[in-house]
Formats: C-alpha cells, sequence, structure tokens
C-alpha cells in the first residue's frame, strides 16, 4: 500500500511538473526569451540587484551556466552586469527597464495564473493545499541528492 502511494505521488508530481513546465515555456516564449533566461529575470527582478554567483546557487544552475545565460541577456538589452566595487571578484546584475518590463509582465501572468487555480480549489481546502506543498517542499529539499 506503501509503495503504490509514493509511486501516485510521483505520477501526480510528474503531471504537475509537466503542466506548469508547458505553461511556463509559453509564457517566456511570448517575450522571445528561454526558460532558463526567463527564471533568471524573475530571480533578478526580485532581488533588485543580485550577485552572478548568489543567482547561480538560487537558481542551482554552475557559475559558468549562469554567466552564459547573462551574457545572452545583456547582449540583448535585458540586463545590466557590473563589478562589485566592494568586492571586484563578484559580479552585481540587474535588470534594464527592458528587461523590468518582462519582469513585470512575468509576474502579472503568473500571479493571475495562479489566482486562477487557486480559486478553482474549494475554499475549505485552501490551507490544506498550501500546507501540504510546504510539507512537500520540505521534503524535496531534505531528500535532494547531489
Amino acid at each position: 500500500m506503501k509503495k503504490n502511494l509514493s509511486n501516485e505521488l510521483r505520477e501526480l508530481l510528474r503531471i504537475l511538473v509537466r503542466n506548469l513546465g508547458i505553461l511556463e515555456k509559453s509564457d517566456a516564449s511570448c517575450c522571445g526569451i528561454s526558460l532558463a533566461q526567463c527564471h533568471a529575470i524573475v530571480e533578478i527582478g526580485r532581488a533588485d540587484k543580485i550577485s552572478l554567483v548568489d543567482l547561480a546557487d538560487i537558481l542551482g544552475l554552475d557559475k559558468s551556466t549562469m554567466s552564459r545565460t547573462i551574457n545572452n541577456l545583456v547582449d540583448a538589452g535585458l540586463v545590466l552586469r557590473e563589478l562589485d566595487m566592494e568586492n571586484r571578484r563578484y559580479v552585481i546584475i540587474q535588470l534594464t527597464d527592458n528587461g523590468k518590463i518582462i519582469f513585470r509582465n512575468t509576474e502579472e501572468s503568473m500571479n493571475n495564473y495562479y489566482q486562477d487555480v487557486f480559486n478553482s480549489i474549494p475554499e475549505d481546502k485552501r490551507d490544506q493545499i498550501i500546507e501540504s506543498l510546504q510539507l512537500l517542499t520540505s521534503a524535496v529539499e531534505e531528500n535532494r541528492c547531489c
């Protein structure tokens, strides 16, 4: 019985991740950027300014991959990159005005989508969903490999 429930969890999460991935890809592609670039823009926008190292850590990417992603965003005119004046080993990244537009549009679109999803859940189950997702997130982080 326990194994069947863990298989059901796996299948439900697989479907959820796939459906959310399709949503994210369609949202990112409308702005003409890759999904990785979209994730970077969102994290930079939320932080206002962030180091390349911290951004790579948040997104779970190595520094060289993150650097290539940022280079593409700089070339596209969406991100500014400059050396940290206090520690020249760090690169500070922030959004340009065009990057901020994409960030705000992405945030608004995702907020509206998740509000619709949340409103589709019966009101008496909403707290339960949030608590369950918090528990699931903690369990996944606790058992993360690599």
